[in-house]
This record gives structure tokens, C-alpha cells and sequence, in this order.
């Protein structure tokens, strides 16, 4: 199968857009199941649900914080992309 190169490298800049989108709320989630993580190992609680709950709450914290960040980001992406395809 022949894959044309900028079908390639569309989806090669949308993946690593995702990833940069994604690794704000991502890392919120990392570092606030790490501090969690900590605490439980301390005290020697081991409760799923006290290090799977405020994972949540803080991501999506973070996404509700990130929203104007990630709409400029789209729009940027958006519009990159549809002034390099336009054709004359």
C-alpha cells in the first residue's frame, strides 16, 4: 500500500499535538496520584478509591484551568494546517 507523504505527516503533527495537549492534565494526574501514593505508604492505607478519586478531580481541574490554553492551541493547529493545504 502507498501512503501519501503528507497523509503522513498530518497525522505524525496531530499525535504529537494530542500528546503536547494531553501532558498538562496528565502530569496534574501523575503528580497528585505520586503524593497520594506517598501518604498511603506512610500511613499504610492501601484504599483504591482514596488515590483514584482525587486523580480525577484534580484532571479534570486541570482540563476545566487548560480550556482557553487548549482552544487557542486547535485554532492555531487549525489554521496552520488549513493555510499549508489551501490550494490556489
Amino acid at each position: 500500500m502507498h501512503y501519501d507523504e503528507t497523509t503522513i505527516d498530518l497525522v505524525r503533527q496531530a499525535l504529537i499535538f494530542t500528546l503536547k495537549i494531553a501532558a498538562p492534565i496528565l502530569l496534574a494526574g501523575i503528580v497528585v496520584g505520586l503524593g497520594i501514593s506517598l501518604v498511603q505508604s506512610v500511613t499504610s492505607i492501601q484504599d483504591q478509591t482514596l488515590s483514584t478519586v482525587p486523580k480525577i478531580i484534580v484532571m479534570i481541574l486541570a482540563a476545566a484551568v487548560l480550556i482557553p490554553w487548549i482552544s487557542l492551541r486547535l485554532i492555531e493547529f487549525t489554521t496552520q494546517y488549513l493555510t499549508l493545504n489551501q490550494s490556489p
